[in-house]
């Protein structure tokens, strides 16, 4: 059984599509950013760094009691080293699928993270780093493009490279890039988002974070939860 610490984002569902694809019994545990949850001492423990996903797994390999794992990239690395699936067994074809894990966690997920940033959530509008973003964005996309040209998937066949990427293209339109610019992105994104497991993965929106307008009351509390706190948490928590 794995305990998921989750909320609704794309380094979230990244966790509920392997568990999903895998087909793993796990539980989730909700953690509201938004309120600042991931500041509680409790779930520092298992994640230090205060960001989702985290998980526990409760019968690791080897015995020895319950393992937690935080950071999302090492939780899909360690899912699929535990289950011997989404990850080639070979030299080449695993170095082939951790390029592109990390690829999307150095580049894609941060990037593309800065970009909704400065377009949803700063206070104010500031249109060098919008520019600077959006342009990283597409030159990411870009990179990717490539590399899908004649391939259905990132690293051949279907692997925990995809299922990094892929949450982070979902908000293409926020992030002002057009899938059609891309067409072997696009068709990738097509053929991820049809699958079961990732749809039920994503069905897990409405059980645990069912979308909603904020007041902007609301979005203030948020914001400064999520973008105001030092090194000891959050400035304000509502």
């Amino acid at each position: 059984m794995i305990d998921l610490h989750y909320w609704t984002t794309p380094n979230g569902h990244k966790v509920s599509i392997f568990l999903e694809e895998a087909g793993l019994p796990y539980t989730i545990h909700p953690v509201n950013i938004g309120k600042g949850e991931q500041f509680q001492p409790e779930f520092l423990r298992i994640s230090p760094n205060n960001r989702i996903p985290a998980i526990v797994d409760q019968d690791p390999a080897g015995g020895g009691g319950p393992l937690s794992v935080f950071e999302s990239g090492a939780i899909l690395l360690y899912l699929a080293d535990k289950t011997g699936r989404f990850i080639p067994q070979d030299l080449r074809g695993r170095t082939e699928v951790l390029q592109w894990l990390f690829w999307q966690m150095g580049g894609l997920g941060p990037m593309a993270g800065q970009n909704g940033h400065f377009h949803m959530a700063a206070p104010e509008k500031i249109p060098y780093a919008i520019e600077r973003y959006v342009k990283e964005t597409a030159r990411l996309y870009g990179v990717l493009n490539k590399q899908l040209e004649g391939r259905e998937y990132i690293a051949g066949d279907y692997s925990i490279a995809d299922m990094a990427c892929y949450p982070w293209v979902v908000p293409h339109k926020m992030h002002e890039q057009k899938l059609e610019d891309f067409p072997n992105l696009q068709r990738w994104f097509n053929t991820v988002q049809a699958r079961p497991a990732v749809q039920r993965a994503y069905a897990l929106v409405q059980q645990v974070n069912p979308p909603r307008e904020l007041s902007a009351e609301e979005k203030e509390a948020q914001r400064r939860v999520l973008y105001g706190q030092g090194n000891s948490g959050p400035a304000i928590v509502k």
